[in-house]
């Protein structure tokens, strides 16, 4: 795990990303004093998680333009993107109050008049918009229009409103973009989209926000652990 975290450091330094071959796991396991089996397991998980690429005979570099985003370990977007050192930005943010559909109704147990806040959120790094998310909270959060959403969400939620987000259900699901969404993504009609659907709820298992993400699908992997 401490060689994985390591790779997973330098693998975002620029000269790495720019296609710089890494050390081969020789040089690397002397380096580190440790067994050439453990550097293997560590790259392997890399490999697998497709945010690098071995060929016999050349060697392990970076894969271009993929970034990862972690299922066993969910907290909120922007902590994630800087802790792997990609700083993200809000290129939009609008938030608005509506009266939600049917099914944000049914899970939020909510009136068929009842109005809740809606966000949507274009972020990216420097290099452009990589993702768009529209979340609706529950009226309980007592987010209005008013709340500072430039800062990290959750962070707000339980600094300011008492909400803490513990548990998200998680859908994804690959999906074509349609004309509003390549738009928005600045992708082609038709280009494949990694689309997410998330409920997130309390301690209690209330949920308090139901949240759609669209991901250009060739710039982001999920990954998955799963303990037995």
């Amino acid at each position: 795990m401490q060689v994985e975290t390591m790779l997973r450091r330098v693998i975002q330094k620029p000269e790495y990303r720019e296609g710089k071959l890494l050390p081969n796991e020789i040089n690397l396991a002397k380096y580190l004093g440790i067994s050439r089996s453990t550097v293997r397991q560590a790259t392997n998980k890399l490999v697998y998680e497709s945010l690098l690429i071995r060929k016999k005979g050349v060697g392990t570099r970076v894969a271009k333009n993929n970034i990862s985003t972690r299922l066993s370990n969910w907290t909120s977007f922007t902590h994630e993107m800087d802790e792997q050192g990609l700083p993200f930005r809000n290129y939009s943010i609008k938030v608005h109050m509506v009266v939600p559909d049917k099914e944000i109704q049914h899970l939020f147990g909510i009136g068929d008049k009842d109005k809740v806040l809606k966000m949507e959120r274009l972020k990216g790094p420097e290099s452009g918009p990589l993702v768009y998310f529209i979340s609706y909270f529950h009226p309980r959060t007592g987010l209005t229009v008013d709340d500072d959403f430039s800062k990290p969400l959750y962070e707000t939620l339980e600094k300011e409103h008492h909400i803490v987000a513990a548990v998200s259900k998680e859908g994804i699901s690959a999906i074509l973009a349609d004309a509003k969404m390549a738009k928005i993504l600045d992708v082609n009609p038709g280009d494949p989209l990694l689309f997410r659907k998330r409920v997130v709820c309390d301690p209690g298992d209330r949920p308090f926000e139901y949240n759609l993400g669209y991901y250009q699908a060739d710039r982001f992997t999920y990954t998955i652990d799963i303990a037995r």
